[in-house]
């Protein structure tokens, strides 16, 4: 995936139109605009950014400084035959023994400048600020998507184009109960990117078998029954232009729950701190001639655990 870089707010030279890094200390309560904090609060992404970064790396809600224990082994999955109380007896206490980590969320926001002659309608402060909104949920997926990415370095080369004696189907089955051995947890979720479905999707299309046609049938929500896992999805969204398709000929099997707290065994998290007003907070500076639209928020992507992970490399 490639990388752009968006050029420093440094608040004395912006140009019309043109994202900035947003400087913290531009941030005063001055400029606080609540009727556009509260537009950010009701916003529906029209991409399905939200829901695919909170499938990888699911949302906890934490205090700007937290602490966490680091899943090292598969204790979040143990079950108990000492869990009935004696009489007179406390009940048996369950504490996380991974090790502790110190993090906290970072603050992060981008400014926009907006001539006022290039402006036109009602809204269009809400229209800038869905855009902000929009790329910096764009930078958290990538950040999300390169962690996953990561949690296995080395990963496993499959080649589903050609082979014509090849099960891309049975392979990612192998390869969730390879992980569950090695590991002690299997995974949860599986996310394909865009060229690792069509290169599955091709190999059944092309096997004239009766179960490559019921393979070629299989949704993603299919595919997650057929796997015995949670979820199954496909990351079709694309990053910087049409060669930049999130994960592209990867397929990841991780682990990620339905969060409960920040000790949970989810190998990514995405740590964020809430405002009063919400996840996000919207300021404006007007100018006579312009005006300076930033949104702002916290948040720390992070891995707690390694457990139950396997890279698939589709050619």
């Amino acid at each position: 995936m490639s990388n752009t870089h968006t050029p420093r707010d440094n608040g004395q030279s912006l140009n019309n139109g043109q994202v900035y890094i947003a400087n913290e200390n531009r941030f005063q309560n001055s400029h606080y605009s609540e009727p556009l904090t509260a537009f950010t609060v009701g916003w529906k992404d029209n991409d399905p950014l939200v829901e695919l970064l909170d499938f990888i790396a699911p949302p906890v809600e934490v205090a700007r400084r937290f602490e966490f224990k680091r899943a090292d082994e598969s204790q979040c999955f143990l079950s108990e035959i000492d869990d009935i109380r004696a009489e007179g007896a406390a009940f048996k206490r369950v504490e996380y023994t991974g090790s502790s980590v110190n993090e906290k969320t970072l603050n992060k926001g981008l400014t926009i400048r907006v001539d006022h002659d290039d402006v036109a309608g009602d809204s269009w402060h809400e229209r800038y600020v869905q855009i902000l909104m929009q790329r910096l949920y764009r930078s958290e997926l990538r950040r999300s998507l390169a962690a996953l990415l990561s949690l296995d370095s080395v990963g496993q080369a499959l080649n589903w184009s050609d082979n014509s004696a090849a099960s891309p189907d049975s392979d990612v089955l192998s390869a969730i109960l390879a992980v569950g051995n090695a590991s002690g947890v299997e995974p949860t979720r599986a996310l394909f990117g865009r060229g690792a479905w069509q290169l599955r999707h091709q190999h059944y299309a092309t096997n004239d078998k009766a179960a490559a046609f019921a393979g070629l049938l299989l949704s993603p929500s299919d595919l997650a029954i057929h796997y015995g896992l949670e979820a199954v999805r496909v990351a079709k969204e694309r990053l910087d232009g049409p060669d930049g398709k999130a994960l592209a000929n990867y397929a990841v099997l991780f682990n990620a729950q339905q969060v409960l707290d920040k000790d949970d065994p989810s190998n990514l998290k995405r740590f964020i701190t809430p405002t009063e007003q919400g996840a996000f907070r919207v300021f404006l500076e007007e100018h006579a001639k312009f005006t300076d639209i930033s949104v702002e928020h916290y948040s720390n992507i992070v891995t707690t655990s390694t457990l139950g992970v396997q890279k698939l490399i589709i050619s």
